[in-house]
């Protein structure tokens, strides 16, 4: 599902920053949403990882994520019980950790929720996903 709302504000998942740092079919799409979006702490941490097990060495996996215009956001307790939630509400679909603070981020924000995990296409509680390939 795609929303076109003016002033929209995007939280985007790992899968849909990692799409952009390795130039995936749908980095051109996650690009067009950097302009003041959010992320949460934890994909943030999420993409460090997974950019250290490509190889990539810490501080420029910093430096890279450090260029792009995104607001890291801190987990609060609302965020928290909010993905504690949706943990049930998703077990079906088997989302991580990540993609469920990415989702919470989402609802708490009202913001729409970019990824490139297909899975997310089955979701049907309120938030709006946009799905980058």
């Amino acid at each position: 599902m795609t929303d076109k709302r003016p002033n929209a504000v995007y939280a985007l998942d790992a899968s849909a920053l990692l799409c952009l740092l390795f130039g995936e079919p749908g980095s051109d799409q996650v690009e067009k949403r950097l302009s003041g979006a959010l992320v949460s702490a934890v994909n943030y941490h999420e993409v460090l990882a997974m950019l250290a097990d490509q190889g990539v060495d810490f501080a420029e996996a910093q430096t890279m994520l450090a260029a792009l215009d995104i607001d890291v956001v801190p987990v609060d307790r609302n965020q928290a019980d909010v993905g504690g939630k949706l943990h049930s509400d998703t077990r079906s679909i088997g989302l991580s950790l990540g993609a469920r603070s990415c989702l919470a981020l989402a609802l708490c924000r009202e913001a729409i929720a970019v990824t490139a995990d297909r899975a997310w296409e089955t979701l049907d509680f309120g938030v709006v996903v946009e799905r980058v390939r």
